[in-house]
């Protein structure tokens, strides 16, 4: 049976996209990359409430978290694509702010039960196993299913992405 997620759960606000593009100006300006040409893209957080999204950019920043798990029911409810390596994206804290463009490195599409160790080891999440990856995440699903109206299932397809930090601001 899964134990009852306990944690705060603040609703998060909707990204600024002013903020956005001052981040992304930023990120132009200290790294040279030749992304100009390329509309701000999208920035979002990890996470479904302020206290998840800030403890888990601040796993990317200062820590371990270099993957990071979607369903792909998400995707569809939010009219977004699968991403493709190569993406950037912009990640913000809980109060919307953005901190980090991400770029992704490897996607893989599969049930949610496919997940390996290797991958929960570079989510970054919990204790790093398996095992805590398959809890933590099958009690996120469940919230995200629920919230979309949808039935979960333990074996969901699931969108499984690497990335690489390619500019923060702490």
């Amino acid at each position: 049976m899964d134990e009852p997620d306990r944690r705060p759960v603040t609703p998060l606000g909707v990204p600024d996209r002013a903020a956005d593009t001052a981040f992304w100006r930023r990120f132009l300006e200290a790294t040279g990359a030749d992304d100009g040409a390329r509309p701000v893209p999208p920035s979002w957080c990890f996470g479904d409430s302020v206290e998840l999204a800030d403890e888990l950019i601040e796993l990317v920043l200062h820590g371990p978290k270099r993957a990071t798990a979607g369903a792909v029911a998400e995707y569809d409810a939010d009219g977004e694509p699968i991403p493709e390596v190569g993406d950037r994206w912009i990640v913000t804290d809980g109060s919307m702010r953005p901190r980090v463009v991400l770029e992704t490195t490897e996607v893989r599409v599969g049930p949610l039960s496919s997940v390996d160790d290797r991958f929960a080891w570079d989510e970054g999440e919990g204790d790093r196993t398996r095992d805590s990856w398959l809890e933590a995440h099958t009690r996120y699903f469940r919230r995200s299913f629920a919230r979309l109206g949808i039935e979960f299932h333990p074996d969901v397809e699931v969108v499984f992405e690497r990335f690489a930090v390619r500019y923060q601001e702490d």
